[in-house]
């Protein structure tokens, strides 16, 4: 152990005397030179030569140093790199001070690669806090031994804390960004303004023609409004009914980790909580079973600075070395993107994967995720795992609910995603190139459907998404007030994400083409719609039968007009119902038992929803109407995501 100057580093053994002494147990060959130097780095600091061995044996098939596996493995950090400290004979600093710090636009880079910070002690000369590391730790000492005087202006201190003294220093920096990012650089991609000039000008034209032909006309206006409103309904259920004629999705079975799949990226897994504390457990032990080397991640908890009850849970955990807890400093709106977006300049991992708290994504979703990026082009920048609801039996609405995710996930995404089409993301379990997701901006903070919008922003700008087979399994609501204000805020922010495009619906055809922007108006525009004038049609056709079976004989257009209303509702019904039915399991589907036949009533509370979204889109566009979860039943999750394995983490003392 070094103490102040003490004797030159080792000279490197031979190759074959340092395998030997630090033999791998596995079978993947010889030791690499970069390990060999590395762990007699470590050797000389004082670690022990089994767990030397052992966390080489661990990096050898991760692709991670050997540092990486000693710290993954349950070894403290501040013990680690108290124990390098020692070795250069430097004082270790357990928590620099973030006031200490000055924000520049380039610190965020320490939260990638947390390597060295610039102090300003009050009333004291500058200390630089360097984070020693065993691949560099020889190359240090000599560099300390040669200039002598160094080692009173330096003091070492840890990966984590040095990234805790970072984003405390830049938190007002970091928030103000998040928010006002997007909307600087590219505001037609923003929804911060909910009508541009020009959408307001054009619509009060709309409105006004509508008003003096209700009045000076009104036969004709409705009837032309009736015919506009039931061919954009019907076209719509036609893209549904192309998704049901569809074929099922192929499984993919993604098996365990192999001695070649060697080398593998960092991955962040991101979750933003809210006033979750009742499932953070649960949240924590499903990322527990996440197959992948636990050195190559990157999980991070963001949280809101003034929800402390969440934060006091989380901490309260005995969270493994690969958790980070990001805190977002209070600023407006308070939304989920806007967390994600704060959290994104931190993210150290190749990709990024998006999850909601009460989320039990399946344990080998990522190496799935990992196979299909690697196999795929450039261009492929998300993939979007398939939703289960485990819950479908406890409520009609959970159940209806489950069909609709169904629906969803395993018919309507993937049909788009095989024809090359604007994925409407999922609000969670999507995967993404993580520099990708840096380039275009990250999440719109003012957008409440922030899924949907990055989808087809992706498309925009030439990237594509696709799906994946392994699936996330989550909760339903079971209760109609919560189930209603979750979904008035999802129809509010598909409202923004349309008024969004039709800022300027001609660059849209210009940028993804004709087939596509007919898709994304039928898809999100005719949902809108539909939803708004499933009332209606349900009116005009009681109307139509009435007049039918009365005196008064229809014409040739009412029949016409009557023939589509009658599959549009009856169509609405009957579609949802298969799209979700046919591709569910026979456990699934038992679950939902009668229910189904309430879909009459679900929809037209999916219309109470949309109007409800209208009000609010004006007067509170931004605002989050929050989905309280609660712990899941384990009912049927051990068989969506075959979990079983538990926390894989171990400790190990300085000297074993």
């Amino acid at each position: 152990m070094r103490h102040g100057k003490a004797a030159d580093p080792p000279e490197p053994a031979s190759r074959h005397a340092t395998e030997q002494r630090y033999p791998l147990t596995g079978s993947h060959g010889a030791v690499a030179s970069h390990l060999i130097r590395e762990a007699e780095a470590l050797s000389a600091a004082g670690f022990g030569t089994g767990l030397i061995a052992r966390m080489a044996d661990r990096a050898a098939l991760s692709g991670a140093t050997v540092e990486d596996e000693i710290l993954a493995s349950g070894f403290t950090e501040n013990d680690y790199f108290a124990a390098l400290a020692r070795y250069l004979g430097v004082a270790f600093l357990p928590q620099p001070a973030s006031n200490h710090l000055s924000d520049t636009s380039g610190l965020d880079i320490q939260l990638l690669r947390p390597e060295m910070l610039r102090l300003h002690p009050p009333g004291r000369p500058p200390i630089i806090a360097v984070v020693p590391t065993a691949p560099r730790l020889f190359e240090l000492a000599a560099l300390l031994d040669g200039l002598p005087d160094a080692r009173t202006a330096l003091t070492a201190t840890s990966r984590k804390a040095l990234r805790a003294a970072v984003w405390k220093a830049g938190e007002r920096r970091r928030v103000r960004e998040a928010v006002t990012r997007l909307f600087d650089h590219t505001p037609q991609f923003s929804a911060r303004v909910t009508l541009w000039g020009l959408q307001g000008f054009y619509g009060g034209i709309l409105l006004t023609a509508l008003t003096f032909g209700a009045l000076l006309a009104p036969l004709l206006t409705g009837q032309a409004l009736h015919t506009f409103l039931s061919f954009f309904y019907f076209a719509a259920l036609l893209v549904r009914a192309a998704a049901l004629l569809g074929p099922n999705a192929e499984p993919v079975n993604i098996p365990p980790a192999t001695p070649d799949e060697t080398g593998l990226p960092v991955y962040t897994v991101m979750v933003a909580l809210y006033r979750e504390s009742a499932v953070v457990r649960q949240l924590v032990e499903a990322l527990e079973r996440i197959d992948w080397p636990s050195s190559r991640l990157d999980i991070k908890l963001v949280c809101e600075a003034g929800d402390t009850q969440t934060i006091a849970a989380l901490k309260a955990l005995p969270l493994g070395p690969a958790f980070e807890i990001v805190e977002v400093p209070a600023m407006l709106p308070v939304t989920k993107p806007k967390a994600l977006t704060y959290a994104l300049s931190g993210a150290r991992g190749a990709f990024t994967v998006i999850y909601d708290a009460e989320d039990r994504p399946h344990p080998r979703q990522l190496r799935e995720a990992h196979r299909r990026f690697s196999a795929g082009p450039a261009t492929l920048a998300c993939l979007q795992a398939p939703l289960h609801i485990a819950n479908g039996r406890e409520s009609a609405v959970s159940a209806l609910f489950s069909m609709e995710y169904a629906a969803l996930f395993r018919s309507l995404l993937p049909m788009l995603a095989r024809s090359n089409l604007p994925l409407p993301l999922g609000g969670t379990s999507n995967h993404f190139r993580t520099e990708v997701l840096r380039s275009i901006g990250g999440w719109d903070p003012f957008n409440v459907t922030e899924d949907a919008d990055l989808g087809l922003r992706l498309h925009r700008l030439g990237y594509r998404s696709g799906m994946l087979s392994l699936p996330t399994v989550e909760d339903a609501p079971t209760g109609f007030r919560i189930w209603l204000n979750q979904r008035t805020r999802w129809y509010k922010g598909w409202m923004q994400t349309w008024l969004v495009v039709m800022r300027s619906p001609f660059r849209l055809v210009r940028e993804i083409g004709v087939k596509a922007s007919l898709a994304f108006h039928l898809l999100i525009g005719g949902m809108i719609l539909s939803s708004l004038a499933h009332p209606l049609a349900i009116l005009l056709v009681a109307h139509a039968l009435h007049d039918l079976l009365g005196d008064r004989p229809l014409t040739t257009n009412e029949n016409t007009l009557l023939a589509i209303d009658l599959f549009n509702v009856l169509g609405s019904y009957w579609i949802f119902r298969q799209m979700g039915m046919k591709r569910m399991t026979r456990q699934e589907r038992r679950a939902i038992g009668w229910r189904q036949w309430a879909l009459p009533v679900y929809w037209l509370a999916l219309s109470l929803a949309a109007w409800r979204a209208l009000p609010d889109l004006i007067a509170r566009p931004f605002f989050w109407a929050k989905t309280p979860h609660i712990p899941a039943a384990q009912d049927m999750e051990e068989e969506e995501t075959g979990a079983g394995s538990g926390n894989r983490t171990r400790a190990f003392s300085l000297g074993s």
